[in-house]
């Protein structure tokens, strides 16, 4: 199944038209595509009416330099910040950063959408593409951010998805835009990038999210496309039963499988549920190339969200202007 991009603030009559196709599972939606709270939820709802499928609406709202939706948004802090807080105080970091998740997901929830791709689970070493985006340097220390971070989304009614498996942060490079390598053997990403996953699965997360990065002391392909990664550790070893997601195949380091449709196969045929297709101009060859293949069209209904105050509701919740105060007094808002 593919998730895809939509160029404007508006659907095109094309656009509409891809989301009537069987395997269209739903949109990802970008900064492009918002100019206001009550805009983006008009483009939610043209979304649902396009087609009687359910169709699971996406975003990346992580706080910091990744929030796409803003005007009108809590200016959510970046994750780097509750590292230093646990450092003095751990049991209140964990209680803020449940309310950062819960106040994220309440505000994506009440615009019509049912997930945000959270959290970041990646271990902070200045990663290009990473960067503040990390809970610490210690994967110990993610490991318990996750687990408080996953209760937080599942209390507002959204799915969890962590990401980038089996973890991005150790590699320099940005896979937007290069290839990258971790040349490291699996006992190491095991022992290091690999805890907080564990963490993540086993507090019910719902979805994982793969890198573009390569390991080649334990698959050649990268991650993303890799059937080792993704069946024989992920699923098999590591127990996890939810959604399988692919990065963007618009990103340099996954054109190393080839052109659109072998993206698009290398992927699915590794092992993923679901391939995200962020770029518009790739789209149509994309639906072509999954057009003849068997899809689990069913596997994205538990990502779909669940119940959500409605903007009016959220607004009259004491829990919510109390994040938000929480949030800027500890951490400030700023990305």
């Amino acid at each position: 199944m593919l998730v895809i991009g939509v160029a404007g603030m508006e659907l095109s009559a094309q656009e509409r038209d891809w989301l009537q196709d069987d395997a269209c599972a739903g949109v990802i939606l970008f900064k492009r595509n918002f100019s206001s709270r009550a805009q983006v939820m008009e483009l939610c709802a043209a979304i649902r009416e396009s087609t009687a499928r359910p169709l699971l609406i996406c975003v990346d709202q992580e706080g910091g330099r990744v929030q796409r939706f803003q005007d009108g948004y809590s200016a959510l802090p970046p994750l780097q910040g509750f590292g230093p807080l646990y450092a003095r105080d751990p049991a209140a970091a964990l209680a803020l950063a449940g309310e950062h998740a819960w106040l994220m997901a309440s505000e994506i929830r009440a615009t019509g959408v049912d997930l945000s791709f959270a959290p970041v689970v990646d271990v902070g070493h200045g990663n290009l593409a990473i960067g503040n985006r990390a809970f610490s340097e210690d994967p110990q220390v993610v490991a318990e951010f996750t687990r408080a971070y996953v209760r937080g989304m599942h209390s507002a009614g959204m799915a969890a998805t962590l990401k980038h498996f089996p973890g991005h942060g150790t590699v320099r490079e940005d896979t937007h835009f290069d290839n990258a390598v971790d040349d490291r053997p699996l006992e190491a990403i095991r022992a290091h990038d690999l805890v907080p996953f564990v963490a993540g699965i086993e507090a019910g997360a719902d979805a994982v999210m793969l890198a573009h990065v390569v390991y080649p002391q334990v698959a050649p392909e990268p991650a993303g496309y890799s059937p080792r990664w993704i069946n024989e550790i992920l699923r098999g070893e590591m127990g996890f039963r939810g959604v399988v997601f692919s990065d963007d195949i618009g990103m340099a380091a996954a054109f190393s499988a080839g052109g659109i449709k072998a993206r698009v196969d290398a992927h699915l045929d590794a092992g993923c549920d679901v391939v995200l297709v962020c770029h518009p101009e790739l789209v149509e060859e994309s639906l072509a190339a999954v057009r003849h293949r068997s899809l689990n069209t069913m596997a994205l209904v538990g990502l779909l969200g669940r119940g959500g105050l409605g903007w009016d509701g959220l607004l009259a919740d004491a829990r919510y202007s109390g994040a938000q105060a929480q949030l800027a007094a500890q951490l400030g808002s700023t990305a």
